[in-house]
């Protein structure tokens, strides 16, 4: 093995091997918030649905908006990485698995809400096609099972698109570990030895994932905003929400993506890997994803004030000069004035930059999906059916507590996987050797 593979090896398996205090400190405050909104979840079970601020005829509010914002950032990862695979990109290598890490927990985070809306929500299996005798089934004319099949099956398939890359980490780790740590990474390796048949067979099983996983994570947030247009409500009912939807998830996806490297790059000291130039190809696709965000968002609403029906004028008017005017007007500063203005700028475009815009983009479009929820469900057609909406305690600390879950669990994993795919990297450095007969060459000389 060669020292710059040696010392890329030890800088990426130092925080599996180096546990601070502050690292448990930082978990159990995490955890405390967790804590914290699984509290209010099972409260709000125990007493009802009327410890939120959910009123008729606004019957969606926060856990909506945080199911839609969460599937959206789930995007970032599996598909940047999958395209990026199939370009065959080689800055992508250090930026893979930060990204479809994000898609994994933030499905999980996401495909809980419809569950935690529901007043019931041990009765969630009604969502599910199974076989019972007395021969009730789903409606399938509902988006709400839609949503279902699309985020379980993304959710399985990203679990294995990520799996997969990391069986010879696990390898790497189980070599050189002992005790109870060598027999569990052990069984995550799944009997690798690096043979040219197992290199063969993972590059294949990844490339066809790659080529999968994209239709399917293109159709899904498609299909949570049929939860949306398929209902007959003011600014809903509108043919632009599928790619609109798709745009805006990949846009804060990319965003939640920019947050969690620069994060790693300063507290796990990764500036040899995550470096400038990964920030400014991020950053780059963050500016044309803003661009095309600003673009539907004009379209939308030139749309509706084209077409001037009265209940699209009245939830026109109320976000952009009423009630939600703050909001509106601090969502396009977040997701369009500031990040063209930043990214737009070579000089500005560093990694501090890029967080900047990146943080503002995050917070721009969860208030994206509380404009679409709130305001459209608050203005119905008739006036007499208008009502208002204000957040509970409950809502705020779950909302919160997804925030803190999302972070605990990267946490956790950054903690116990490489969290810069080790195999990769060396293939990057050393393109023109054949990694599996290298890999061979070593298995040799360990059982010698």
């Amino acid at each position: 093995m060669s020292t710059s593979g040696d010392r890329l090896a030890a800088d990426l398996l130092r925080p599996l091997n180096r546990t601070g205090a502050l690292w448990y400190v930082f978990v159990a405050f995490l955890g405390t918030i967790v804590a914290c909104g699984l509290f209010a979840w099972f409260f709000q079970m125990w007493r009802g649905f009327g410890l939120t601020g959910i009123r008729w005829p606004v019957y969606w509010g926060f856990l909506i908006t945080d199911f839609v914002f969460w599937i959206g950032i789930s995007h970032a990862g599996t598909l940047i990485s999958a395209i990026l695979r199939l370009v065959n990109a080689g800055w992508r290598r250090p930026v893979t698995r930060c990204a479809e890490v994000i898609t994994a927990f933030a499905l999980m985070i996401g495909g809980l809400f419809p569950i935690i809306h529901l007043g019931k929500p041990w009765l969630f299996f009604w969502l599910m096609p199974y076989p019972n005798q007395r021969l009730i089934w789903p409606n399938f004319r509902s988006p709400l099972v839609w949503d279902f099949f699309a985020i379980s099956t993304y959710l399985t398939g990203s679990l294995l698109f990520l799996f997969l890359p990391m069986i010879p980490d696990f390898a790497l780790v189980r070599d050189r570990t002992t005790g109870v740590k060598r027999t569990i990474y052990g069984a995550l390796a799944l009997g690798w030895r690096g043979t040219t048949h197992q290199w063969h067979r993972l590059e294949t099983a990844m490339q066809i994932m790659a080529i999968a996983i994209i239709p399917v994570a293109v159709s899904v947030h498609t299909i949570v905003s049929f939860d949306f247009s398929m209902a007959p409500v003011p600014m809903w009912h509108s043919t632009i929400f599928g790619p609109y939807f798709v745009a805006g998830a990949i846009f804060s996806g990319i965003a939640g993506l920019i947050i969690a490297m620069a994060t790693l790059r300063k507290v796990l000291h990764l500036q040899d890997y995550l470096q400038d130039i990964h920030f400014e190809n991020l950053g780059k696709l963050l500016l044309t994803m803003s661009l095309l965000w600003g673009y539907f968002t004009f379209n939308e609403r030139l749309t509706t004030w084209y077409g001037n029906g009265t209940a699209e004028i009245n939830t026109f008017r109320v976000t952009q000069s009423g009630t939600f005017s703050p909001l509106f007007w601090t969502m396009v500063l977040v997701n369009f004035v500031l990040p063209v203005i930043i990214l737009s700028i070579r000089r500005l475009r560093t990694v501090t930059g890029c967080v900047i815009a990146s943080i503002g983009v995050v917070i721009g479009m969860w208030l994206e999906r509380y404009l679409i929820v709130v305001p459209s469900l608050a203005h119905k057609y008739l006036p007499y059916s208008w009502g208002t909406y204000s957040p509970r305690p409950t809502e705020i600390v779950i909302t919160a507590a997804t925030f803190a879950a999302m972070t605990l669990l990267y946490t956790l994993f950054a903690k116990f996987v490489p969290i810069i795919s080790i195999w990769e990297m060396r293939a990057g450095e050393r393109p023109e050797e054949d990694l599996a007969a290298v890999s061979e060459q070593r298995l040799g000389e360990s059982h010698a």
